[in-house]
């Protein structure tokens, strides 16, 4: 590649790294990243709904998944940099062959050939195989009695035992429970208020 190509995406890149720049700004004006405060608006998280809870951590680990994936792309950008002045710009990092222009154009920096990014992106696992570690060691599912399985077994106290004995140790004695079964539902007392009880009790 001759000095004037070397200096156009040279010039490019620079573009690109401030254009990244720019909208990790916007993103972080917009809150999209780098913001604790609906995390941090109150001094405990004790009362809070538990799906309140995971949409703020959802939120918040969104937004950091978007900043990593601008970094990245600057720290590609910088290597690139980087690798005009070392004079080996526009090379294939694993196969070493030139990368076309057109691929350049596109994506300025770049770092494997089409044939050699397509070998990098079969060589990763599909989502549906990248399961977590834990799954290749805790039996399906998530264990069950020591000894259900074998027919031959003398069963004294096996897992639905277990069940019950919990069962039995979380059921109150002489004691009214916290909710009735004749609707097969819980409604807390204070969601039973309708509309109209609430507007009546409001001072006029």
């Amino acid at each position: 590649m001759d000095k004037e190509r070397l200096e156009y995406f040279k010039r490019t890149l620079k573009e690109e790294r401030s254009k990244v720049y720019d909208f990790l700004n916007q993103m972080e004006q917009n809150e999209t990243i780098d913001s604790n405060s609906a995390m941090s608006r109150e001094l405990s998280a004790y009362d809070n709904h538990p799906a309140d809870t995971a949409t703020e951590l959802f939120d918040k680990e969104r937004g950091l998944a978007f900043k990593e994936n601008e970094i990245t792309i600057i720290k590609k950008i910088d290597d690139a940099l980087a690798s005009i002045d070392e004079g080996t710009y526009g090379k294939c990092k694993m196969c070493g062959k030139d990368i076309v222009e057109e691929r350049l154009e596109f994506i300025p920096y770049a770092q494997f050939c089409v044939d050699c990014q397509r070998e990098v992106n079969d060589s990763r696992p599909l989502e549906k195989h990248n399961r977590p570690l834990e799954e290749y060691v805790i039996d399906y599912p998530f264990g069950y009695g020591f000894n259900d399985y074998d027919e031959d077994a003398e069963v004294e106290f096996d897992a639905e035992d277990s069940l019950q004995s919990v069962m039995k140790f979380e059921r109150l004695e002489d004691r009214t429970e916290w909710y009735t079964d004749s609707d097969n539902s819980y409604v807390d007392p204070m969601e039973r208020i309708s509309n109209q009880q609430y507007r009546e009790q409001l001072p006029d």
